[in-house]
């Protein structure tokens, strides 16, 4: 199978289902943030002196986004149908949560606003946090009425997940937060 098919070509792509629509169409573009962050957790979990348990969860994190982005790509939900694969539960959201916890739990108290930066995998995971927002944003834009209610809660506490492991890796690294 080659990677080409030509068939977006003229500026249209298929969605699960068949349903062509143009590659500007905002689902095409909720699933493209999403495919963007999962790139630039790559992107961090590609870091040498990136932690092992923050790589780890990160690798998990990519695999929902995987989720995610299939679902967007599905407004027929037909996906579903076929497999846990591409289900994104309550229990991942709580996943997601008990990490933005432990982390947390061994961070000064924040009192005010921090500027982004800090180590290059604590920037890098600033920049995939506002990714992340991006993302949020084009799922909102289709409709909270129009998709499952988890995926924008996912992608809304990872976001939180994002802003607390780049101070934590900061923090690890004895990068001071520079306040605003």
């Amino acid at each position: 199978m080659k990677i080409y098919t030509r068939t977006g070509d003229a500026g249209g792509t298929a969605l699960f289902g068949g349903a062509r629509v143009l590659k500007n169409d905002p689902r095409v573009a909720a699933y493209g943030d999403i495919d963007e962050l999962n790139a630039c957790l790559g992107v961090v979990r590609a870091q040498a002196d990136v932690p092992a348990d923050i790589a780890s969860l990160l690798e998990g994190v990519q695999k929902d986004l995987f989720a995610i982005g299939a679902r967007l790509a599905d407004p027929s939900e037909r996906n579903v149908k076929r497999g846990e694969k591409v289900v994104v539960s309550d229990a991942d959201i709580q996943r997601l949560e008990d990490a933005i916890d432990r982390f947390e739990s061994g961070l000064p108290a924040l009192r005010r606003f921090i500027l982004p930066g800090g180590s290059p995998v604590g920037a890098q995971l600033h920049v995939a946090r506002t990714v992340c927002r991006r993302a949020e944003r084009a799922v909102v834009a289709l409709g909270v009425d129009q998709i499952d209610a988890r995926l924008l809660a996912y992608v809304n506490r990872l976001s939180d997940l994002l802003f607390v492991l780049a101070r934590a890796v900061n923090h690890g690294a004895a990068q001071p937060e520079v306040e605003w």
